[in-house]
């Protein structure tokens, strides 16, 4: 009966232990919600206007970031083509009356891995 106790006790410490290590080796990324306002090509950097707020971030993107494809697919962002893309919805998005292009940004301090477009999100105008 003691060889048990003993046992089970060593092997409850081993997974409390295998966890917190677990939980500690994570790292953890933030989400952005907000409206994109201004892309800047050569700096490789997106302006956020965070939804609820009037707070601005500056993004940094990367060559790892990922971005949507065709079919719902993610793949790393082709900077040049991509931010230059980004950048013409955003001037069509303000030239239209618009803040920008709404989208959910996942980053590490300040450094996107993932920017995900968000449709459907335009607020529509009240009746006066």
């Amino acid at each position: 009966m003691r060889n048990r106790r003993g046992f089970l006790t060593r092997m409850a410490i081993c997974f409390g232990v295998m966890g917190l290590i677990g939980i500690g080796g994570m790292v953890f990324a933030d989400e952005l919600l907000g409206v994109i306002t201004k892309v800047d090509v050569e700096g490789k950097k997106l302006t956020v206007v965070e939804k609820g707020s009037d707070k601005e971030h500056e993004i940094k993107v990367t060559d790892e970031t990922e971005v949507p494809r065709k079919g719902g697919s993610f793949d790393k962002i082709d900077v040049e083509k991509d931010l230059g893309k980004l950048d013409q919805r955003v001037k069509k998005a303000v030239d239209a009356g618009r803040k920008g292009v709404p989208a959910k940004i996942t980053h590490d301090k300040n450094v996107a891995s993932k920017i995900e477009y968000m449709k459907g999100q335009r607020k529509k105008k009240a009746a006066e």
